[in-house]
């Protein structure tokens, strides 16, 4: 069970760190957050991978330009998320441009949280965006994880999209996997790509194996 206690100090040190002293109270944001984040909706997309991603991003913070934009880009990435919904990132950005203008937290950086959120849309960020890259390891993490961490995560997903019929989920599910096969790399940080990347591909790979020769699978 997540430490929601140790979330709000996470969140609070993170802010402190990027806007002038005094200000409105950030913990009524932190709640409004964790509100969103604990929607009965979320299976995979919850307080578990927001805690995990800002653990990723703690481990990859000599990688980042600025971690604690990045820390508040991961509280932010999935804020909005409605599985039967496209602009869930958009929705998510529009959210942080708001609450952080309210936090008086400087218009610049504001922005770059926001430019971040967006980012995970495709997971693709340009080679000396180092920020860009912190988040987007932190936020596909998973994809390197143990096997059986790997098969909760796939569950997980699964019971996200439940409303979804199983053919039509398959040949989603395989496209998304198939378009992280096709970057040229799927982690971008030196730690991710000697850490993370051989796992991961093995891992996403072997998915869409299962998902693709499955009886009516999105390849038969």
């Amino acid at each position: 069970m997540p430490d929601l206690d140790a979330l709000r100090a996470r969140w609070t040190r993170a802010l402190e760190e990027i806007r002038p002293p005094g200000g409105p109270d950030p913990a009524p944001y932190a709640d409004h957050l964790l509100a969103r984040w604990r929607e009965p909706q979320r299976r995979y997309h919850s307080v578990a991978h927001l805690t995990a991603v800002l653990d990723h991003v703690d481990l990859l913070e000599e990688y980042a330009d600025d971690p604690d934009q990045v820390r508040l880009a991961a509280w932010f990435h999935d804020a909005v998320y409605r599985p039967d919904r496209s602009e869930n990132e958009e929705r998510s950005a529009r959210l942080a441009e708001r609450a952080l203008a309210e936090l008086g937290v400087d218009p610049a950086a504001t922005r770059e949280v926001a430019r971040l959120v967006r980012l995970t849309v495709a997971h693709d960020p340009a080679d000396d965006d180092r920020n860009g890259a912190v988040l987007c390891d932190a936020d596909l993490a998973v994809l390197a994880a143990p096997p059986d961490a790997y098969a909760a995560y796939t569950a997980a997903v699964r019971e996200e999209y439940a409303f979804v019929p199983d053919e039509a989920f398959r040949a989603g599910r395989a496209a998304v996997l198939r378009g992280l096969l096709g970057l040229p790399r799927l982690f971008r940080t030196r730690y991710g790509r000697r850490e993370w990347e051989e796992r991961a591909r093995h891992n996403v790979g072997r998915e869409l194996d299962r998902l693709t020769t499955a009886p009516g699978g999105a390849g038969a």
